[in-house]
């Protein structure tokens, strides 16, 4: 992101979180970019997903700020956002641009909330793929004041599982989420074991440290609006580590 002078735009986005409130849940944010015009620069990140394009998150993806990322928990979210054009008209373009939840912004204690350290606690902060980013504001502002909201995440296809790890340490990592699109719990079972709770190991990365080479595995998934759907036998007892298997779909 190119350097810019934003104190004067900063205390818009203060009197914004204290006074601008729309109904449906929106709230008021700020947002930057990073990547590159091909968003290239955005593959990996704090999710795991790795390459964003073969996962079909595309280039309309976002980190998030401390207060948004919630230690992983959040990633697979998806959230409208528009420009907030009351407050900046000058660098705000009109219409909305839903992203997915791909990454975390880290904070920078080294610099204050109003000049550099967007993503410090307690902002709530979207710093977006280049492309995302230039669907709602002109390049060269940097940054501008957002409004936002949670809404369902479309997929095509079904939840797709990742079966990455070794023997007695099963790392799935699980994507392309429908509905709420953040996983809150996940449960595996091979076809000689009963349903076992998984923890989360990072991002969307889930562990089990049971041995389950040779048999059929069966996930449930539960989001956080409390939905869960179970795939049963989704993975082939001849399933082999590094590869993805597709289940059903919220």
């Amino acid at each position: 992101m190119e350097p810019v002078t934003v104190a004067t735009m900063f205390s818009f986005l203060w009197i914004a979180g204290a006074a601008f409130a729309l109904d449906s849940g929106w709230q008021s944010a700020h947002a930057t970019f990073y990547g590159g015009s091909d968003a290239s620069g955005t593959m990996g990140g704090a999710c795991g997903y790795g390459n964003l394009y073969s996962q079909g998150y595309g280039t309309n993806t976002a980190a998030l700020s401390t207060a948004l990322f919630n230690n992983g928990a959040t990633c697979g979210a998806c959230y409208q956002m528009k420009c907030n054009h009351h407050f900046d008209p000058q660098w705000c373009l009109p219409g909305t641009v839903t992203v997915t939840a791909t990454n975390l912004c880290p904070p920078n204690s080294a610099l204050p909330n109003d000049n550099g350290g967007w993503c410090n606690p307690p902002l709530q902060h979207f710093d977006m793929a280049q492309p995302a980013f230039q669907q709602i504001a002109i390049y060269r502002s940097g940054i501008v004041p957002i409004i936002f909201r949670r809404v369902p995440c479309i997929r095509k296809g079904g939840v797709r599982f990742t079966i990455n790890g070794h023997s007695y340490f099963n790392l799935v990592l699980i994507t392309n989420v429908g509905g709420a699109g953040d996983v809150e719990a996940v449960s595996i079972k091979g076809s000689n074991t009963g349903w076992q709770p998984m923890s989360r190991n990072w991002g969307q990365n889930w562990q089990s440290n049971s041995y389950l080479n040779g048999q059929s595995l069966s996930f449930q998934v539960t989001t956080s609006d409390g939905r869960t759907i179970t795939s049963y036998n989704v993975a082939p007892a001849n399933w082999q580590f590094s590869q993805t298997f597709e289940g059903q779909q919220f």
